[in-house]
Parts: structure tokens; sequence; C-alpha cells
């Protein structure tokens, strides 16, 4: 059913309209003739109309050019998607973000999308910002039905990724499996890009390699690699480690650093022997980037912001790295601050998608999502429990409040080819959502679109996420 939306007032008209005005006495100084005020008040209403005007051109653009979508519904057609066929066509990795990391239906749209690129254009990756090695085991169940999903999920989806352990992203895990049970010539991935955690099963993928291919490095990869591997949960070890020195963080990372260069100079013959010590090197890769994310003072801004910069670059050289060795298109799942080419936030540097842009080029599409209202699920700032939070509708001024207006509830907008003045209302910086995975979050972001993504993909309203994990 469409849903009819509340007509706004342009809140300068509004503020027009019941501001009472002084009249200064005869005499007073201040007293201002009978012709000044009504020139006053003129120019007033002039430059008001003349923003109504303004704005409404922009929606009328934004309405010409926009391909509405008619739900985020994953089951049934997708007719409605073909004109984002279009817009991403010969794109090897497209990033699509999120403006909430807990709203169903971004994840819902997100498994839509990647339902409809795997059918229609031969995607075959899904990556996600979640770790290396966790992406690792839900690969294993994708492929081959190893382990039960619910266990992984909640031996995976900790810390500051539990936020993922949702129904929503479960189901596209599922749907993920069922699509290679009915295609076990042409299945379908699932990568984790990040660094925020390495599992002892990567530290075994590796010693066991070493072991069959290396023997002679064994007693030195053991060594280096002694009382690294987690043996508690992914929270607990990703918890504590935080609070280790700086140390003994530091002289950590200096070990993986040394195990990764060890075997990256190993010269493997070709075939199988090449295509085994290429993954290993990587795992071992995987091992070294999170020891060095944890080797910086966090307490230091500057080091923060190094820190988050090189959290991005890992992302990005992570995705680059599996299609270049696996060949696969790649739908890249992602908060917008991370997909996008611009950061959101000052802590940010440099985002994932500029790297992977500076990697790819034009083979790298970024697809930023929008929201008017809605509800969303996060962990409280204060007491980091998982609640649900709503916000009511988008301010006056803000890109949201301006992009609802169009007469389509939600709809896809190619922002490289919008018409003006949507186009040059675009490049303009103003107000934007950015939740993350935290609330309430003091900060407002903002951003120009334009500049940020090639393409947005807006909702009317959002509800919050189905999350599977303990409060």
């Amino acid at each position: 059913m469409k849903r009819i939306k509340a007509v706004v007032i342009p809140s300068v008209l509004l503020s027009l309209s019941t501001v009472a005005v002084a009249t200064p006495a005869i005499g007073d100084p201040t007293h201002e003739s009978p012709a000044s005020v009504s020139a006053s008040k003129a120019s007033g209403l002039a430059s008001a109309s003349a923003s109504v005007r303004y704005e409404k051109g922009v929606v009328a653009a934004i309405e010409r050019s926009a391909h509405p979508l008619k739900s985020t519904d994953p089951e049934g057609g997708s007719r409605d998607l073909r004109a984002l066929d279009r817009m991403v066509r010969g794109a090897e990795v497209v990033g699509l973000g999120e403006a909430t990391h807990g709203s169903r239906d971004f994840f819902r749209m997100k498994h839509r999308v990647f339902r409809h690129l795997v059918e229609e254009e031969g995607f075959r990756s899904f990556s996600l910002e979640l770790p290396w090695s966790s992406g690792v085991r839900l690969n294993e169940y994708v492929l081959d039905g190893k382990g039960d999903l619910e266990d992984i999920a909640r031996e995976e989806f900790q810390g500051s990724y539990r936020i993922w352990n949702n129904q929503d992203y479960l189901d596209l895990i599922k749907w993920m499996r069922d699509f290679n049970l009915h295609h076990p010539d042409d299945p379908v991935q699932f990568m984790g890009d990040d660094m925020g955690y390495a599992g002892p099963e990567s530290y075994e993928r590796v010693t066991d390699y070493v072991a069959r291919r290396h023997p002679r490095l064994l007693g030195r990869v053991t060594g280096l690699y002694r009382g690294l591997a987690p043996a508690t949960d992914a929270g607990t070890y990703s918890e504590e480690y935080f609070k280790l020195p700086l140390a003994e963080r530091r002289e950590r990372a200096e070990r993986t650093g040394q195990v990764y260069e060890l075997l990256r100079k190993q010269r493997p013959a070709s075939g199988a022997d090449q295509r085994d010590h290429v993954w290993m090197v990587q795992h071992a890769r995987a091992i070294h980037q999170m020891a060095r994310g944890m080797s910086f003072d966090f307490a230091d801004e500057e080091q923060a912001a190094e820190m988050m910069k090189l959290r991005d670059q890992v992302m990005a050289e992570n995705v680059a790295w599996w299609h270049q060795h696996t060949g696969d298109r790649i739908l890249l799942s992602a908060h917008n601050t991370h997909v996008s080419y611009n950061s959101f936030d000052a802590r940010y540097p440099k985002t994932q998608g500029a790297f992977l842009r500076d990697a790819l080029g034009k083979d790298y599409v970024s697809v930023g999502f929008s929201f008017y209202e809605g509800a969303f699920k996060a962990f409280g700032t204060e007491d980091n429990v998982m609640r649900t939070y709503r916000v009511g509708a988008a301010k006056p001024g803000s890109n949201e409040h301006t992009l609802d207006k169009a007469r389509q509830d939600d709809y896809i907008l190619d922002l490289r080819t919008a018409p003006e003045p949507a186009r040059a209302w675009l490049d303009k910086t103003r107000v934007t959502w950015n939740i993350g995975a935290g609330w309430p979050d003091p900060v407002e972001y903002t951003t120009a679109l334009r500049q940020a993504h090639d393409i947005l993909i807006h909702l009317h309203d959002v509800e919050a996420t189905t999350y599977l994990g303990t409060p």
C-alpha cells in the first residue's frame, strides 16, 4: 500500500508565519518607516519563495531520474532492480552501504540485491565487514555445509561484530548454502574482509601447512606464534587483547609479521602447491593484520586515526586480493562510511571505498543508503546493552528531508547522471543520517552524497532487525 506522506511546511515559511514583529514607537531611533518595513518583509518573502522554488526543482529532477523500488523483501521478482544492473554493469566490486548497522530493511535489501546480481549479472561472492577468519568459517558452511550456522554465528559474531547475529543475515547465508546445493559447479562464496579478530583455526591452518610443505621452518613458526592463538571466545579474546600493555601488543605484531614475511618469501612448485601457498600466505597476512591493528596507542587520537585508516586499507586489500585470486565479482557489504569515497567522519582519514577506487578504478562502484525515519538495533554507548532505538523524521536542511519529498517512497538514484539542479544539490555538504553500532552518538555527520557514492538507494522508513545474540 502506498504510504501517505505528511505535508511538510518549509521551515523558513513557518518561521515567517509564526514570529510576531514588534513595531517601535514613532520617534524611537529604531523606528522604521512603513515603507522600509514592507520592503524588508517583501525581501524575506522573495528569498523564501526562491528557496521553495529551488527545492521544488531539485525534487522534480530527482523524481525524473529515480527508479522506484517495490520492496526490500528478497523473495519474489526483481524486475525493479534492472535499472541497478545498468548502473553497475562492468563493475567487478560493488560496495553496498547501510545508514545504520541494525535495520532489517538494509540487510534485506542487500540480500535482494545480491540474489539479483548472482542470478542476472554473474556475481559470485558476498563480502562483509567481518574478520577474515570468521569469513573462512562461514565460507566453509556456504560451500560444503561444514558446521552449524547458528553455532558459527554465535561464536564468530561477537564483540564489535555482534550486530551481525541477526535473522536477516542468517537468511542470506542460508540462501547462499541452498544456491550452492543446486549449483555445485558454479558456487557463491562468503568472505570477511576485516582485521578485528584472528581465530585459532587461522593459526592451525598456517602451522599445518608449514608442517606439510616446509617442515624445516616449523619450529621457527610455532615459536613465533606461541601464546598468540585465542584460547577463549572471540569477544573475551578481543577485550583482553585491548588491555595488554602497548609494548606487548607491538611485540606480538612483530612476531606475526615475521611469520608472514617468512612464508611470503618461499617459492613453491607450480600447480596445486602454488595455490596452497598463496592461500596460506593470505591466512598469515590476516593474522598479522589483526596484530598490527592492535599495536596502535588508542589513547592517542592521531594513532587511533591511523589505525582506522589502516583498517579501511586492509579491508580494501583483502577484497582486491579475493577478486584477484578467485575471479569472482563481489558485492561488498559495509557501513556507508566504509564503502564511500569521502569519509563521513574525521576519525576515518581514508575509506575502504577510496582505497578500492585507487586499486580498481572504474571496476569499483559505491552504492549508499539513505532513509527518512525509522528504527534500528544498537548497543547503548553508556551500558553496552543491545536495544531497539528509533529516530523521527529527518530534519529540514538534511539530505534525507529533501530526498524524501520525491513522489517515490523507495527508489534508486544514479548520482552520476542525475539532472540539474539535483546534481548541484547533491554536490553540497549537509547533515545526514550516519548511525553506527552504538547509540546515542553525539556526533552530527555531514556529507555531499554525490562526492561519497555513485548510486543511492533511498528508503522512506526502516525497522530494526531481529537480533539473535545476547543483549
